[in-house]
């Protein structure tokens, strides 16, 4: 895949808020699109708020940070998933 075609490619972010427990690796990792709020749990920057699923699209741009606060989640609540293909990068 060309570098042009990469940057035009989007992610689905999916981050299940309910079975958050407040670790706050996610935030620790990328501050930018991660906070944690007044009932210990984080937010996702960027996408409506929702106490039970939070979902943003972001580009190629930030898919390396959000991956890796995926993966430094310790109860896999942030999934990632290819907008053109569907298929989950991150998650199950």
């Amino acid at each position: 895949m060309s570098k042009k075609e990469t940057s035009h490619k989007r992610y689905r972010v999916e981050y299940d808020r309910e079975g958050c427990i407040g670790a706050a690796a996610c935030f620790a990792v990328y501050k930018e699109r991660w906070v944690v709020v007044d009932d210990g749990k984080a937010d996702l920057i960027g996408a409506p708020k929702d106490p039970v699923r939070q979902t943003l699209v972001i580009g190629a741009d930030e898919f390396e940070k959000m991956k890796e606060a995926a993966e430094s989640c310790p109860v896999n609540v942030i999934h990632i998933i290819d907008e053109e293909t569907g298929e989950r990068i991150i998650g199950s």
